[in-house]
């Protein structure tokens, strides 16, 4: 039994499919998703942009294919990256084909605009003879006609229905390399159509709270919906739907995983909001902190907290820790025990030193330790 038994999640079990090399489902990790917002037959400025996404952690990154140059230019664009790209189709089954000839490592569809069920079957076989796996993209602004015309509007049980009716055309076709997604812009329809889901199927689910707003607002709408599922078990995959920069999307996805125990990357910090008991500029101090940290991917936990009211109390529990104290001197922990003193003009420059010291021993024992398995 886990010695904190209320920081268990026990996730949902799901048969594992892959994007590419990238395993989904089943006992692998919750991946982190994000999508370009450049002009996809722009290779140049796609390439690049997926490339900042891969530098933040991204582990699969969604390409729009509007049309048939821009599914031809996946082939160019593949080549240069090392994410696996999904092919963001709607409306037009050729655009799925043709991003799967260029190389593809997943095809998303819209039911709701794809077409036919023989289209949809077109699109299957390409999948099938291109290695492609698949996601149904179900979405309550475009669900198709015949369920809006029975529910009479977008409600949890027609996006079931809908995602049930693709999910039997992809397995008639001996087809079940699939991941499933219901998304809303709405919360509390998002989360129930995903609870529906979980309870009628065993295929990999993507998360998302479609059209969620700005940077602000959408990580409070997403960290909400996508909370509350994660936190109950359900969710294999996520992306962040934001109106910001995409790199954000990948940031914020990881601070939610990372929150709930669920992924580890890079240094979370522990910080105090700062009051008149601090004894150094904590806000300050945590932004510049945060920005030259970033590079950092190992997991670690550093505490920055202005005062001793709960400096020393949250040092114990990080890696590295940080406690204002008086006279211009401060208190540092490390792995939970005071170490030394250290003055207000070190701070920043000091932290960033240990941090990157820290992460380089960890990763040193993990390649000495890999080493010595490889000779056994």
């Amino acid at each position: 039994m886990s010695v904190r038994p209320y920081r268990d999640i026990q996730r949902r079990v799901s048969r594992k499919i892959h994007v590419g090399k990238v395993p989904v489902g089943g006992d692998a990790p919750i991946t982190v998703q994000s999508m370009t917002n450049t002009i996809t037959h722009d290779v140049k400025a796609t390439v690049e942009q997926i490339q900042g996404l891969e530098q933040a952690g991204a582990d699969i990154v969604r390409v729009s294919c509007p049309d048939k140059e821009s599914a031809l230019a996946l082939k160019d664009i593949v080549r240069q990256v090392k994410v696996p790209i999904v092919a963001d189709i709607h409306f037009h089954y050729r655009r799925a084909i043709e991003a799967a000839q260029s190389g593809a490592a997943c095809l998303r569809i819209n039911p709701g605009n794809i077409g036919s069920a023989e289209r949809v079957r077109e699109v299957v076989k390409a999948a099938k003879d291109y290695g492609c796996s698949m996601r149904i993209g179900v979405n309550a602004g475009s669900l198709e006609r015949e369920f809006l015309e029975k529910y009479g509007e977008p409600c949890p049980e027609a996006m079931v229905e809908s995602a049930q009716h693709h999910m039997k055309i992809l397995e008639d076709n001996d087809f079940f390399e699939f991941k499933i997604s219901c998304k809303a812009s709405d919360v509390f329809l998002a989360v129930a159509a995903y609870q529906q889901l979980a309870e009628v199927c065993d295929y990999p689910l993507h998360l998302g709270i479609t059209e969620a707003g700005g940077l602000r607002a959408g990580t409070v709408k997403s960290s909400i919906g996508m909370g509350m599922l994660l936190w109950s078990g359900i969710g294999d995959t996520i992306r962040v739907s934001l109106s910001a920069e995409p790199v954000e999307e990948i940031k914020v996805g990881y601070d939610m995983l990372k929150s709930l125990g669920l992924r580890r990357r890079g240094v979370t910090v522990i910080s105090c909001p700062s009051c008149a008991r601090q004894n150094f500029p904590v806000i300050k101090t945590v932004e510049v902190l945060e920005e030259r940290l970033a590079h950092i991917t190992t997991p670690l936990t550093l505490s920055v907290i202005g005062c001793v009211v709960n400096g020393p109390g949250e040092a114990r529990e990080t890696d590295i820790g940080l406690t204002g104290g008086g006279n211009n001197t401060h208190q540092v922990y490390v792995s939970g025990l005071t170490d030394h003193r250290l003055k207000d003009t070190d701070i920043v420059d000091h932290l960033v030193e240990m941090v990157e010291k820290k992460a380089a021993a960890i990763e040193a024992a993990k390649r000495d330790e890999q080493a010595l398995e490889a000779a056994q």
